[in-house]
């Protein structure tokens, strides 16, 4: 499997994934366009949940491609990238068991969320981040969990609405195994280590 990361060292990688990821947040921003219209001031940093993870790795890549790491944002990126990936995939399959079928959009969507959660931990060893990075990753996850599923601000699949105190539950777990992943893929003692060159 090491034979993969010259590949994502590579420069033409990094600015391939990097063009794929600004083009892939500002659709996701626009998808969140009429329900942020909705929300109220004080949660817009927390509704747009998978544009603002593809953005968390938007900043990582441009590190990247300057020989640098920014370690909160890395923190950020491998935590919401697999947590709102992974999440986006289970929605749209329990959608597909509601309605008894999906459109072209929402096969796009599990592809391309399927892409975030392996990107963000195909990465991990180029991370730099330690504990009190990820223990601010963990709150502001932990965070959003709350505004989502306390103050109602989830993204809206009116569909599932009969499903949420169950997907609010799976969801609160989901964030403490993104956690451990970044944990156990970046800190761990004796993990994979790899410098951008």
């Amino acid at each position: 499997m090491r034979w993969v990361y010259p590949l994502l060292a590579a420069r033409p990688t990094l600015v391939l994934l990097l063009i794929v990821n600004i083009l892939g947040t500002i659709y996701g921003y626009y998808w969140y366009g009429w329900q942020l219209k909705d929300t109220p001031a004080i949660f817009l940093p927390f509704v747009p949940d998978s544009p603002t993870a593809s953005l968390f790795f938007v900043f990582v890549l441009i590190a990247f491609l300057f020989k640098g790491n920014w370690p909160l944002l890395e923190a950020l990126a491998i935590v919401t990238l697999f947590k709102y990936g992974i999440w986006a995939v289970v929605m749209n399959i329990l959608v597909y068991f509601v309605q008894g079928g999906l459109d072209w959009t929402s096969y796009m969507l599990i592809i391309s969320h399927f892409a975030m959660a392996v990107e963000g931990i195909l990465f991990a060893p180029f991370y730099r981040f330690n504990w009190r990075h990820l223990a601010f990753a963990a709150i502001w996850t932990l965070h959003n969990d709350v505004i989502d599923y306390v103050f109602f601000m989830m993204p809206r699949y009116q569909m599932l609405d009969q499903f949420m105190p169950e997907i609010g539950y799976f969801t609160f777990w989901l964030s403490v195994l993104s956690i451990g992943i970044a944990y156990f893929t970046v800190i761990r003692p004796g993990r994979f280590k790899l410098e951008i060159k």
